[in-house]
């Protein structure tokens, strides 16, 4: 770490993960989209719930510029009587939707038990908040063949989330991707309190890409654009951002999910801030969805 950083020492004994000396930041590459060298957005449902919601979605946000399609197959919910997910059949429903939109595919693993057969679907891990400290998963996540994306502990201080992500690679792997959630603080007006700071801290003191997620940090839709353009504005390598076709229809998380008109608002905004690729043959009729579905000037 440079000697000007006012972190010095608190953040270098992760020494996998720090940034040490003239170390450059790293790239974590999925398929043919490199996280840390550009803006990535990821996009799709929280939870997975039929095939017709889940190829409409991944269809629609391909369109509009998504690289990946996130969504929960194996769901872990403050309520045991709240909806749990597909299992199996939901990743069998997120390949087919690679399939058809090519859309590189993120989805949650819980236990360590269940790291090899996701892996078999996933092109990335995600380890969800409450699974931060859960070190026999991590553990596991270091010999999976596949990037980890790491969210921050509801509660957890950012050496914590730094030790989480060392664990991982002292376990073989070292393609880590911090994305800060929003923690619990004491303000009941949002779901959580997006710490706008965690972003350009990480990127200071660890090598490693930081996106954000903006849909539970704030947990009201109305809110979630706002924070994506201020994670963008502050350095992140990407979003990831719930997306439904009919939230209020949605058995998880409908309240901040957005629906297609306002995901198509939200990438039409972020390219005040951040070059999003629309490159692919299926991005290239982004502009007029935004005209259609908007009904502004894209």
């Amino acid at each position: 770490m440079a000697e000007s950083s006012p972190w010095n020492g608190q953040f270098s004994r992760f020494d996998l993960v720090a940034r040490m000396g003239d170390r450059p930041p790293s790239i974590v590459q999925v398929g043919e989209v490199p996280i840390g060298a550009g803006f990535v957005v990821m996009a799709g449902p929280c939870a997975v719930e039929s095939e017709r919601q889940i190829l409409e979605t991944a269809e629609f946000v391909a369109s509009a510029g998504a690289r990946f399609l996130r969504g929960g197959a194996y769901k872990p919910r403050s309520s045991p009587y709240s909806f749990q997910g597909l299992g199996i059949e939901g990743l069998k429903l997120l390949r087919k939707a690679r399939e058809r939109t090519g859309l590189y595919i993120i989805t949650e693993v819980m236990s360590e038990s269940d790291v090899e057969l996701i892996a078999e679907f996933a092109d990335v891990m995600q380890v969800g908040t409450r699974s931060m400290e859960n070190y026999a998963l991590l553990q596991k996540l270091g010999g999976c063949g596949r990037p980890v994306l790491l969210k921050r502990g509801m509660t957890a201080r950012l050496d914590e989330l730094m030790h989480s992500a060392q664990v991982i690679a002292e376990h073989g792997n070292s393609q880590i991707i911090f994305c800060e959630r929003g923690i619990r603080t004491f303000e009941t007006a949002t779901r959580n309190t997006f710490d706008i700071a965690a972003v350009p801290i990480l990127k200071t003191v660890s090598h490693l890409p930081v996106i954000v997620d903006p849909s539970h940090a704030a947990g009201v839709r109305s809110l979630v654009p706002i924070l994506a353009c201020a994670g963008a504005v502050v350095g992140a390598d990407g979003l990831l951002v719930e997306v439904h076709p009919s939230p209020e229809k949605a058995l998880s998380d409908g309240v901040q999910s957005l629906n297609f008109a306002e995901f198509a608002a939200m990438m039409r905004d972020l390219q005040r801030y951040v070059s999003l690729d629309f490159s692919r043959p299926e991005a290239a009729e982004v502009k007029q969805l935004q005209l259609l579905v908007v009904g502004g000037n894209a």
